[in-house]
This record gives structure tokens, C-alpha cells and sequence, in this order.
């Protein structure tokens, strides 16, 4: 039979003197108590934190990413607890959606995740921006200041300038895991590394595709797959357009919940409506609340209370009983946040204004936008013509633009002149016979490059920039957008899907082959949303009008309109509202927008698409108040409707800023 050579021993407990043989005591020196206490503590276990445990006790608010620095209270905004701990360990939801308003501390509470997961529960993680610069930026911004402010962290991520260090721009090595930074715009660093933790902040921002090899969300939580229940996905967006918000469609797959608060009047819970704001016409300042049980006034000062004794509530199943979603509106700010009246105000400022109540929409009740697409009738258009001198451009016009279609058998141009708030006029439209296999007809667009036409104030403007599409003979477009140089031209190709936060990307240099020969670095391409500027378009083209009366008496034209000459015909209306948008259902059953032709031309509706996509390129949403000044003051382009004597307060051109303005006008040929 088998002896045992050996027995067991206590697992602990102190050793006495008889058993060590001796009578020493081993612990009588100076010091060894605190060997002791310090061992002991070593065998602790660390405290068992919920993520918003762990943020009141440790998370430090930096003065550069804050407005209210210093120690972080999730009673602040109580409606974060629960979301905040459904991402701790313990808690067994996998994944966590969260549509919301704008600054509302959702941010701040996805960096607490990040913070609990460096110091009480290591792995990799991944934090996902809409580009690769906002990530870099958000880790310049918030990341940082995350770590520098918390002891804890600071300890555990080696020191950025450290030999061979694990502390760069995008990336932050710690004890037991590493934080990786990407943008959804780059599918290497969607999948560059295992994740069992995915941050997935503004969603809704992503680009359709990561360049060009899928969705984005979906690359990234395929890199969590391997961890299966102990992955943690957060996905944290303000939604912008119904049936193509992704945040949307997350959180109606999920259980969604709402905050419920009582009525300190009569104590009935309920989920705060827009509706139910309510103010005297012009007062905001009068703005409160009203229950919808006892339909008294509750003003702004309960609101604190309110929220401590919120609860989340469900009001749908889940489709995935590991995914619960929250939405959360602007309504709930906490007191010194955005304010009820504040609330009330921007409404009133945004009714009559469809972009206005978007936004509105969108940042502060957390809901999307219904894009309705529905094409402007083309006979009121007709109509609404305006007339000034042909071949001339009007006094509101600063720049030019041009958008060319290429077809079998001719090129079509539209050029267009923009104004302060992307005010249009249609300037010119030409046609020229023949296709992309006549040399001359390459000949005579790039002629365009070099016309000019006339400005109502004396000055001569030249095309910006031209934006010509690549969907037909793409290699002759390379070639001679190769010749004209990528200064002025700028090729594009279409893409469907909205993307407001950057509806045109690149340029990307691609392949092309001249005379069979492979080109090392190939033409500069722009990939353009389509969808996004044709619903602008449309919503320009809807805006109302002032009348000639109330032009008379100094009123203006709305930022965004559209101005369309006398000489217009029927056929080119009809093409510039050829095109609707529907909705559509996948094979998925996902609802889909989707644009589709009401008549088989549509060369206008593309031109002008086109045109709208060179002036992005170009700056124009981008040009604060002293560039708009300068294309003023080169034109002498100062008086307006409003202002015929142009006498506007504006300062006097310094010599500094003619000469600026000059050099402007000879490097990118406008004038």
C-alpha cells in the first residue's frame, strides 16, 4: 500500500518557540510589526467596487476637462449610477447602449470605466472615437487628465516619456492590460488587438464603413468575441437621423429604459417629456414642468431632489437579455447645467428653422430627426425664379464652385456661387458634347478652369474648386484631374448614407492605369455622402422667403437659400428634383433611408451635389468671420440688400490684411 511521506500542516497561524526548536523570538526587532501589517495587507483582497464606488472614491476632475474640477460625485448626476455599475465585473450585462442628450456626464462616466478598469479589474480595452484625430484629441483632453489626477493611475500607466514606454498617444500600458485609442475610420485599429473592453463613444459620428471593409461597431466588438460573458461593450451616442441612427437602432433592440423621477407634489413617477415644459409665449424664463398626474408647475429648484429619488425603469424586453439600453434627454441636467428655461429658449430660437429644430432635437431631447426627402414640387421652383444679369454673379456671392457629371456622351457642369451661411446662387450651366473617349471635350472642361465670370461689384471670379465624379470612366476622369492638377480639381465618388459630422472624406491617393502603364501614387479621391447634401438641399429649397415688401423694409434671405436664375428651364427643375427619399427594409428587416429617382435624369440634383462637396472641400463650413470678411473686401463685395450703401460696422483693411488677402487671391485663383 501507498504511505504518505509527509503530513499537512496548518495553513496559518504563529509558530511558537517550542515548535521552531528554540526559545528566539523571531519577531522581537525593530520594524516587524510593520513587516507584519504590510504582509497582512498584501493578502488583503481589493475592495469589491462598483464602477461608481470606485469614481467617488478615486476619480479626480481636471480644471482642462471640466467645468466643475475636483473630486468626481456620482450624485451629481444620480441617473449615471446605474449605468456606470452595470459595466462593473460583477454585473452580468454584457452590453450597455446609451442614447442620449448632450452633455448630460456620459462622457466623463465611460472615462470612469476606463479608470475602474486600469486599477481594480485589468484587461485590454479598446475606446473608439469617429476618427483617429478625436481620439487623439480626447486622449490629449480627457485621457490624460484621467490619469495625471488620480494617484491610483498614475501609479499603474508607465510615465509617457519613459525609455521604451508603453505611454503614447493611442495607447496606455498598464499592469495586467493595455488601452488601445483608434477611430472608427480605420479598420487596422479596429483590429489590431483582443479586447475584453470596447468604448464606443458618439456611434452615431462613425463612418458607414472602415475603409471600405465593414461597419465599424461590428469590427469592433468582434475583438471582444473571444472573451464571451466577460466581455463589456459600452455604446454611447447623441442620435441623429431616424432609421439610420445606430444608437437608435441599439436602443430599441434593448429593454429601454427611462429615468422616472416623482412629482414632489404628489409623488407619481414619471419619465420626463418635452410636451410637458411649458412657458408663457417669449418668457422662457417662465418655463416649469407640469406632472402629468396632478399637472402642477414644478419648478427648476425640485429638480435635484427629483433626481436622488430617480429610478431606471424598463418599458420594452430586450431582444438580447445581455444588453440592457438607456435614453436620457436634457431634461434631467443637474441645477447649473443646462436649465429648463435654457431648454425653452433654444426651442423658441430654433421654431421655423428645419436645421435649428435637428439639432435640437438631437443634442437636447436625445431623439433623432425624421428626414422626410420629399422632393420640392419643380413648378413652384419655377416660380420662385429670381432675375438678375446673366452671366453674372449676384452681390451675395464670395466664391465659385462647379460640379461636373460625366456621362456617355457629354459632361454637364453647374457652377454655383456661395455665400455667408451657404446662401447659393446658380450661375451658369453647360453642357459639352461628347463623352469621356473625345479628347476636345477634356479640352473644354479644363477651359472652365480657366474662365472667369463677373461680379455684380466690378471684381472677376474664378472656380474655386471643381468636383467631378468618378462613377463613369473613372480612369479618363484620373487622367485628366492628373493634368489639371488637384489644386483646383478635386475627383469624387458618391457614397449613400448620411454622415453630418464630415460628409466628405479624404483625399485618398488610388491605382490607376494610363496606356496600360501602373501608376506608383494614382489620382487624389474624395468620397462624398451623398445623402447628406441632398437632403440639405432639399431643406434649403423649403425654407421660406421674404416677400418683396419685406425686403423693402430690410428683411433677408434665410442662411441656406437657394437662388435660382430666370433662364432655367423646365427639364433642368425637373432634374434638380428628381430624386426622393424613402424608407426601405433590408433582408435583416432593418429600416434603411434610401434615395430613389423619380425620373431617369438627374444630372442637375448630382452637379449641384457635386458643387456643394468642392465648397466643403474648399472650407466654407469651416471659415470663421475674418475669412468671410476678406472674401467681402477682395470683392468690395460689403453692401447688401440690407445694407446698400455698405455701411456695415466692419474694421478697416490694414495693410497686414490686404496683404494677406492678396496672396490668398493668387494662390488659389479665385480672382
Amino acid at each position: 500500500m501507498y504511505a504518505p511521506t509527509s503530513t499537512n500542516s496548518p495553513r496559518s497561524g504563529p509558530i511558537s518557540g517550542e515548535d521552531r526548536g528554540g526559545d528566539d523570538d523571531l519577531t522581537a526587532f525593530d520594524g516587524a510589526t510593520d513587516i507584519q501589517r504590510t504582509w497582512s495587507a498584501g493578502l488583503t483582497p481589493d475592495p469589491d467596487l462598483t464602477v461608481s464606488q470606485w469614481a467617488d472614491r478615486h476619480r479626480r476632475l481636471s480644471s482642462r476637462a471640466s467645468a466643475e474640477p475636483g473630486r468626481y460625485r456620482t450624485m451629481r448626476t444620480p441617473y449615471m449610477r446605474e449605468i456606470m455599475d452595470r459595466l462593473s465585473p460583477s454585473d452580468p450585462t454584457q452590453r450597455v447602449v446609451f442614447m442620449k442628450a448632450a452633455q448630460v456626464g456620459a462622457t466623463e462616466a465611460g472615462n470612469n470605466w476606463i479608470g475602474f478598469v486600469v486599477h481594480q479589474a485589468p484587461g485590454p480595452m479598446l475606446a473608439v472615437q469617429p476618427t483617429v484625430e478625436l481620439a487623439k484629441r480626447n486622449s490629449r483632453q480627457r485621457i490624460d487628465p484621467l490619469i495625471d489626477e488620480s494617484p491610483e493611475l498614475r501609479d499603474r500607466v508607465k510615465p509617457p516619456r519613459s525609455r521604451d514606454s508603453g505611454n503614447t498617444m493611442l495607447s496606455k500600458e498598464f499592469a495586467g492590460g493595455i488601452l488601445i485609442m483608434t477611430g472608427a475610420n480605420s479598420a487596422v485599429g479596429l483590429r489590431s488587438t483582443p479586447a475584453r473592453y470596447i468604448f464606443l463613444d458618439e456611434v452615431d459620428a462613425y463612418p458607414a464603413s472602415a475603409d471600405e471593409e465593414g461597419d465599424p461597431v461590428t469590427l469592433a466588438e468582434a475583438r471582444s468575441l473571444t472573451f464571451a460573458h466577460r466581455r463589456k461593450v459600452l455604446l454611447v451616442s447623441t442620435p441623429t437621423i431616424r432609421s439610420l441612427s445606430r444608437i437608435e437602432r441599439e436602443y430599441e433592440a434593448s429593454d429601454q429604459r427611462r429615468f422616472f423621477v416623482p412629482c414632489p407634489h404628489c409623488s407619481q413617477m414619471q419619465w420626463l417629456k418635452f410636451e410637458r415644459l411649458r412657458w408663457d409665449k417669449g418668457k422662457p424664463e417662465t418655463a416649469k414642468y407640469h406632472c402629468e398626474g396632478c399637472d402642477a408647475a414644478i419648478a427648476e429648484h425640485h429638480k435635484t431632489l427629483m433626481l436622488e429619488a430617480g429610478e431606471w425603469r424598463a418599458t420594452a424586453t430586450s431582444s438580447d437579455p445581455r444588453t440592457v439600453g438607456y435614453h436620457l434627454s436634457a431634461l434631467y441636467s443637474p441645477v447649473g447645467w443646462m436649465s429648463w428655461m435654457q431648454i425653452a429658449r433654444s426651442w423658441e430660437a430654433a421654431r421655423g428653422a428645419d436645421e435649428a429644430i435637428k439639432a435640437f432635437r438631437n443634442t437636447i431631447l436625445g431623439e433623432t430627426w425624421v428626414e422626410t426627402g420629399e422632393a420640392p414640387d419643380w413648378q413652384r421652383l419655377y416660380d420662385r425664379r429670381e432675375r438678375w444679369k446673366s452671366g453674372t454673379v449676384p452681390m451675395g456671392g464670395l466664391f465659385l464652385s462647379a460640379g461636373a457629371d460625366v456621362q456617355k456622351d457629354r459632361i454637364e457642369v453647374d457652377v454655383w456661387a456661395w455665400g455667408r451661411g451657404l446662401e447659393s446662387w446658380l450661375v451658369d450651366h453647360i453642357v459639352i458634347e461628347g463623352g469621356p473617349d473625345r479628347h476636345d471635350a477634356w479640352s473644354d472642361l479644363a477651359a472652365l478652369l480657366d474662365r472667369s465670370w463677373p461680379h455684380e461689384r466690378g471684381a472677376h471670379l474664378r472656380i474655386a474648386r471643381l468636383a467631378i465624379d468618378t462613377g463613369f470612366e473613372a480612369p479618363a476622369v484620373y487622367a485628366w484631374s492628373r493634368r489639371q492638377g488637384f489644386a483646383q480639381v478635386a475627383p469624387v465618388k458618391g457614397v449613400e448614407g448620411f454622415n453630418r459630422s464630415s460628409p466628405v472624406s479624404g483625399p485618398t491617393f488610388v491605382d490607376a492605369t494610363e496606356g496600360g502603364k501602373r501608376l506608383r501614387r494614382g489620382a487624389r479621391l474624395w468620397t462624398v455622402a451623398v445623402s447628406t447634401f441632398k437632403a440639405e438641399t432639399y431643406r434649403f429649397l423649403r425654407l421660406a422667403r421674404p416677400t418683396e415688401e419685406e425686403r423693402a423694409q430690410g428683411a433677408t434671405f434665410q442662411p441656406g437659400t437657394v437662388h435660382l436664375p430666370h433662364w432655367v428651364d423646365n427639364e433642368w427643375l425637373k432634374q434638380f428634383v428628381a430624386e426622393q427619399l424613402v424608407t426601405v427594409r433590408t433582408k435583416r428587416g432593418f429600416a434603411r433611408l434610401e434615395w430613389q429617382k423619380l425620373r431617369e435624369r438627374n444630372e442637375a440634383l448630382d452637379c449641384r451635389t457635386y458643387a456643394r462637396a468642392a465648397a466643403w472641400i474648399v472650407g466654407a463650413d469651416r471659415w470663421d468671420e475674418s475669412r468671410w470678411r476678406d472674401l467681402e473686401d477682395q470683392l468690395g463685395a460689403a453692401a447688401t440688400d440690407s445694407d446698400p450703401a455698405g455701411q456695415i460696422n466692419r474694421p478697416a483693411l490694414t495693410p497686414q490684411t490686404k496683404r494677406r488677402s492678396d496672396w490668398l487671391s493668387r494662390r488659389e485663383g479665385w480672382f
